[in-house]
């Protein structure tokens, strides 16, 4: 069986999901899950054979052969398509651009390791980031993701099956849980107040009053988790830094991380301000590590502008090499 393009997949996968949606009355998101699920299982020949249409289309589809960026973004697609319907406010997921420079981000910084990378998603969503980490990466990653909504999880066991990902995928709110300890943290954080107050006063930045962030707490935890010298890359609201807790914020990073980065995604990403995100790079304080004279502090250009982005990762690049010896 040929290997499929990307269009004949999404379309595929599209069809499908729009069949089981219609047929079970679940959401398009739910439907998504199911057709990975039984394209995973190689389960086409199990398939309602009253449903001859879903049958003919899903068995199309030879999962031996998919290549791993293929699916990826046939199912960032796809997921696309099904939280444009989707009612839940925290249905989203981490752009394709925003997820590739991830990547480039974290092979700058693991670019000396010559054993197997332990990498943690606080926050892993349908599994985007994370396996567009994996899939760029030249170094073996033991990989891990937390996740408390039960349908993006679903999805996202099924993205790193057909991917061919091993990754532990907890059905868990990350903040409940005692981590073990790794090399590295990648999270697209949740914004908002945590309303479990109990759990935020074990963190050193629960809030004084009212409920703590939890974007800040998974800051902590993400920190927590770390070996000394570990890094953490998280994707955080450019206000970060200018709320109400953003002094108690700022106190522990100093005190636990060396700051290294703070790059403003581009402005034209976002339909409002208010929305705007950048990344954060951090490193755990160990007795090894670099303090670069400098933070590297930068709004990104447009992902569209090749060439100013291409100048602006000559610049990055040599910051790494001339900071952090990277």
């Amino acid at each position: 069986m040929a290997t499929l393009t990307f269009d004949e997949l999404y379309r595929c996968i599209d069809k499908g999901a729009m069949r089981i949606e219609k047929q079970t009355d679940v959401t398009y998101l739910e439907a998504i899950a199911k057709v990975g699920e039984i394209i995973f299982q190689d389960r086409t020949g199990q398939v309602d054979e009253t449903d001859e249409e879903l049958l003919r289309i899903l068995s199309q589809i030879d999962s031996e052969s998919l290549e791993r960026e293929t699916v990826r973004k046939v199912f960032q697609m796809c997921v696309l398509k099904g939280m444009k319907g989707a009612v839940q406010p925290h249905h989203s997921m981490t752009p394709d651009a925003v997820s590739l420079f991830a990547s480039y981000l974290i092979n700058k910084v693991t670019s000396k390791q010559t054993s197997p990378v332990r990498v943690l998603d606080l926050a892993v969503g349908t599994g985007n980031l994370l396996t567009t980490i994996l899939n760029h990466s030249p170094l073996n990653m033991e990989a891990s993701g937390f996740e408390a909504d039960e349908t993006l999880l679903q999805i996202a066991y099924m993205n790193a099956n057909l991917q061919k990902h091993q990754i532990d995928l907890f059905h868990q709110d990350s903040l409940q849980v005692a981590l073990a300890p790794g090399e590295l943290v990648v999270t697209d954080l949740p914004i908002g107040y945590y309303p479990k107050d109990e759990v935020a006063s074990t963190y050193d930045l629960k809030a004084e009053e009212g409920h703590a962030y939890i974007h800040h707490l998974m800051i902590e935890q993400g920190i927590r988790s770390l070996h000394p010298g570990g890094y953490a890359l998280y994707l955080v609201p450019n206000f970060l830094f200018e709320s109400d807790q953003a002094e108690s914020l700022h106190a522990y990073l100093k005190e636990h991380t060396t700051i290294l980065a703070l790059l403003q995604l581009p402005k034209t990403m976002f339909n409002e301000k208010q929305h705007g995100k950048s990344f954060l790079l951090v490193q755990k304080k160990s007795e090894k590590t670099i303090v670069p004279r400098h933070a590297l502090l930068a709004e990104l250009p447009s992902f569209d502008k090749k060439e100013a982005l291409a100048d602006m990762m000559k610049q990055i690049n040599k910051w790494f090499e001339e900071e952090l010896k990277l």
